[in-house]
């Protein structure tokens, strides 16, 4: 669970939750007004983060691959994937 608290506080004691961060091991959520506005982590959750987020998108471009090299059905017909579009320019009245 994360630290909350309010960017007025946190502006006044930005040194302080460096440390909690950095050496405690804590994640501070910095709000406003009670929403989440930004999050304070350290470099290595940080590392870790980012490191997933690249899995997930390596994942996705192999499963997309897999799905696009394969084009023609068991009946020899093309394969259709997505869905159908098309853009209409303002009406006319």
């Amino acid at each position: 669970m994360a630290y909350e608290i309010p960017v007025t506080q946190a502006r006044a004691e930005l040194a302080e939750l460096i440390n909690r961060v950095v050496y405690g091991g804590e994640r501070v959520v910095v709000t406003r007004h009670g929403k989440p506005l930004v999050a304070l982590v350290s470099a290595a959750d940080l590392e870790r983060l980012e490191g997933l987020a690249e899995e997930q998108e390596e994942r996705t471009i192999s499963s997309v691959t897999s799905i696009g090299g394969s084009t023609s059905s068991a009946h020899g017909e093309p394969r259709r994937f997505g869905i159908a579009a098309e853009h209409r320019g303002p009406e006319v009245t």
